[in-house]
């Protein structure tokens, strides 16, 4: 346990920021097995359910909860799977 009030307060934040990321992180992972069940499946809603993953992965990037490059190569195999089943 901190003993100094800005120690105190650092892990509050903390917290917080841990609360906050792993519900986004969760959400991007919803969104990415509900994607890859609907490409499975050949869904007409894969399209749109892959613009809500790349969006939902580009914004946890730039927040810094996933890596940069993480992001681009989830966003490059999923746009992948896309294109082959407009093919």
């Amino acid at each position: 346990m901190p003993n100094k009030k800005s120690a105190k307060k650092e892990l509050r934040k903390s917290h917080k920021r841990v609360k906050l990321n792993s519900t986004i992180k969760h959400n991007l992972q919803t969104l990415r097995k509900q994607t890859a069940k609907a490409l499975a499946a050949k869904e007409a809603q894969a399209k749109e359910l892959g613009a809500k993953t790349i969006k939902a992965l580009d914004k946890a990037a730039g927040k810094g909860i996933i890596k940069k490059n993480t992001a681009a190569r989830t966003k490059s195999r999923l746009q992948k799977k896309l294109n082959a089943l407009t093919k």
